[in-house]
């Protein structure tokens, strides 16, 4: 199963290398655009469940490195105020 690495940057300016088991974060997300807050998290919440989904129909098992991304994200974004804050999708690393 390809697996891909996803850069964002933050409302703070801090750039994070984010993981995904699946390709199909790119049905998500494009290069060099930026998201509000809220549908950043919605469309990381239903990419990555559907990437973990992929590897539990193929392997019999979730993936907890999909799960806990999912986590890191959700809970990095409690730091920023949802009503104005903004995330870019850098690049997709391969």
């Amino acid at each position: 199963m390809p697996e891909m690495r996803f850069i964002v940057i933050w409302p703070n300016d801090v750039e994070e290398e984010c993981y995904s088991p699946s390709l199909v974060i790119r049905d998500f997300f494009e290069e060099g655009r930026t998201y509000p807050l809220a549908d950043f998290l919605a469309r990381s919440r239903e990419s990555l469940t559907i990437a973990s989904d992929r590897v539990k129909a193929r392997y019999g098992h979730a993936c907890s490195l999909a799960l806990g991304q999912l986590a890191a994200i959700e809970q990095r974004a409690k730091t920023f105020d949802a009503a104005s804050a903004e995330v870019a999708v850098k690049r997709f690393i391969l």
